[in-house]
């Protein structure tokens, strides 16, 4: 992606609409209509709107903008009994200046326990307990996303530790319960998850619960944060402790930076949360969470980087958009960030963007153009550098929705950095020969462009009824204590799979768990327990995108010659077998970083790969895989004519090519 700057690009002001693809016209799309009202199903979130009702709208909003700006006018100062105590405290942002509309109090009152009385939460009025009377009197329509969104109920999470602990499937469980819509319209109840009375319930409440929205945490180094909106918008230090202008509490903790309002989080904001499991937030930066056991590197530790949970980093080569001075949020959108409004069972249900947006594939990349004042993204881009206006070609994204920062002009996709206000220009590969070859129409762009996979590999985790531990989500500590080991991480190389799309997918474990289960008595009930999945006890493989693109593809001699790739990690070629050699004492037949084996030159597979329509490579699809070495040895660029089209054997009927190929 090319780095142009800060350059700015006027948008077109004509008039007519068009919609289309880059160069062709597809189909447009529509806009978004706020919630709890359940939606048509089919029709998403987003709905057309034709005639009077436009009008109506156009009405209704600049009527509720009036009330808003009322209530959050940049003009109103802030109240004056608060600052009394808390002078040099930063204005939250130009908009939300009163102190008593975010936090209620009464600002008149002199004494602190009197001025303090009525206030939504003591430090936190962003929190779920009471989010509804601080930002969502002016932000409805955020906030019904926010609560079925996967970052605060955690569906997709702990319906996985079901799967993984053999948990009852009586129905979803969220972090705190609640009422929302499924993708289709219908009315749907989440139970909490405190009501989840089983060891996938434990595992949830006393590990997981404290990196996600519903919670606050706040005493963990580098991975602390608030609860509810101020998880991303006020966002902490890596301590967790203010360092703003307010004598009365800097200093203490836990509380954000500063006061002031992050209305665009930035990668450090995602990677408070999103750096455990698949690690995404570092593999994008360039760092890597590995072997924390290995022999130590430097001052007497293992990595270079601190990082939560005595971690250490070390670093690798970062994602090529990281490289060009991209954030998290110049790819994803709002709807993947704070939800769509409707609740999924999987955070890859609710993720609408991929390469192909911005990129192209078999086709150009879409877009429809703006054609009012109230369009989305025109109100989305109202706090970065550069708006969006009617007349403006916005990219659609998977999900056939439009972008607010990304844009077709003068022949190219351009994205604005939303925090920066540099402008990429986006290369679109459609059509050009290294993306036409012949077989490779079912690649997602990852498995060829990912630099890394993180995979980590045995999971050993214990749960011990004689200790007690905190139960974060029932406030109080309980007994069972859990913890947890593991064998080995790695980066490269990474198997593939078909994926839930028909898709040749990278994956990583997910999970490969081995449970031990101490009983209040001291007995052992489990001991390296694997769980069941799909009728029998298997290891589990994801679908999973790294977050860590590099420009440069994987060589195909790297691919198609090395049979970990296809799913038998690391091994060694006996005769027309191959052995694997990572074994763990508990599975000692089945190899922990693959899930394919070849005995007698049959294929087999031994290891499950999760989501719906998933699974490993099939003993045709491998041969076909591993046959192409004949071609490599001479024809080694991706760019060769004979990758253009499938291939015509009867060109191969002649005296090199007959015997190169009969070759045993």
């Amino acid at each position: 992606m090319k780095l142009i700057g800060s350059e700015k690009i006027q948008a077109s002001g004509a008039a007519t609409r068009y919609t289309g693809q880059i160069p062709a016209p597809p189909p447009g799309g529509g806009r978004p209509v706020p919630l709890p009202s359940p939606p048509p199903p089919g029709e998403g979130i987003l709905q057309r709107r034709t005639g009077s009702s436009r009008l109506l709208r156009s009405h209704g909003l600049l009527l509720l903008g009036l009330l808003t700006l009322a209530g959050c006018s940049g003009n109103k100062p802030a109240s004056s009994g608060c600052l009394s105590c808390h002078a040099g405290i930063e204005h939250a942002s130009a908009n939300h200046r009163d102190c008593v509309l975010c936090h209620g109090g009464d600002p008149k009152a002199q004494l602190k326990e009197a001025a303090h009385r009525g206030m939504y939460g003591r430090s936190n009025p962003a929190a779920p307990e009471q989010w509804e009377k601080s930002c969502g009197a002016c932000h409805l329509y955020q906030l019904d996303r926010v609560k079925s969104n996967l970052m605060y109920t955690t569906t997709g999470m702990i319906r996985n530790i079901q799967l993984t602990w053999e948990g009852p499937e009586d129905g979803l469980y969220c972090s705190r319960g609640g009422e929302v819509y499924d993708p289709a319209g219908r009315a749907q109840r989440l139970k909490p998850v405190a009501e989840l009375d089983h060891l996938s319930g434990e595992l949830y409440r006393k590990f997981c619960s404290q990196c996600h929205v519903a919670r606050e945490s706040g005493e963990v180094y580098g991975a602390s944060h608030a609860s509810g909106c101020a998880a991303c918008h006020f966002p902490y230090n890596d301590r967790g402790t203010y360092r703003g202008k307010d004598a009365t509490v800097r200093g203490r903790g836990p509380y954000a930076a500063t006061h002031a309002m992050e209305r665009l989080p930035g990668n450090e904001v995602c990677a408070r949360c999103h750096n455990r499991s698949g690690r995404i937030a570092y593999s994008y930066q360039g760092l890597n969470d590995g072997n924390n056991s290995l022999v130590p590197t430097r001052y007497g530790l293992p990595g270079p980087v601190m990082a939560s949970g005595n971690r250490n980093l070390t670093h690798i080569a970062p994602d090529v958009h990281f490289a060009a001075g991209m954030d998290c949020i110049d790819c994803h959108t709002s709807r993947d960030l704070m939800g769509d409004g409707y609740s999924y069972r999987n955070m890859y249900l609710q993720t609408e963007i991929g390469c192909a947006d911005c990129h192209g594939g078999a086709k150009p990349p879409r877009y429809r153009e703006i054609t009012t004042e109230s369009d989305e993204a025109v109100r989305e881009s109202q706090g970065y550098r550069m708006q969006m206006r009617p007349g403006m070609k916005m990219l659609l994204t998977s999900k056939g929705r439009p972008y607010s920062n990304v844009f077709y002009r003068d022949g190219a996709v351009w994205v604005l950095g939303k925090r920066s206000g540099k402008l990429f220009r986006s290369k679109v590969i459609t059509a050009t020969p290294e993306h036409t070859v012949a077989g490779h129409g079912r690649l997602e762009c990852y498995s060829c462009h990912s630099r890394t996979v993180v995979q980590c590999y045995g999971c050993h985790t214990s749960y011990d009824k004689t200790r007690s531990a905190m139960d974060y989500v029932k406030g109080v500590p309980t007994p069972g204590r859990f913890s947890e080991k593991e064998d080995y991480r790695m980066l490269y190389p990474f198997p593939l799979v078909l994926n839930q799309r028909g898709k040749i997918s990278t994956v990583t474990p997910g999970c490969q768990t081995f449970v031990s289960v101490v009983e209040p008595d001291g007995s052992v009930s489990k001991n390296e327990y694997v769980a069941r999945f799909k009728g029998k006890q298997q290891l589990r493989f994801a679908p999973f995108y790294s977050h860590n693109t590099g420009k440069k593809a994987i060589g195909c001699g790297e691919c198609h010659g090395n049979p970990a790739f296809l799913g038998f990690g690391q091994h060694v070629v006996s005769g027309r077998g191959i052995e694997g050699t990572m074994i763990c004492e508990q599975s000692a037949d089945k190899p922990l970083d693959g899930y394919l084996t070849l005995q007698g030159g049959k294929v087999r597979s031994y290891s499950a790969i999760t989501r719906e329509n998933s699974r490993p490579l099939n003993g045709a699809e491998v041969r076909r895989a591993l046959a192409v070495n004949l071609c490599l040895v001479c024809h080694d660029k991706a760019a060769d004519p004979i990758y253009r089209k499938e291939l015509d054997h009867r060109a191969l009927n002649d005296a090199l090519h007959r015997r190169l190929v009969s070759a045993p």
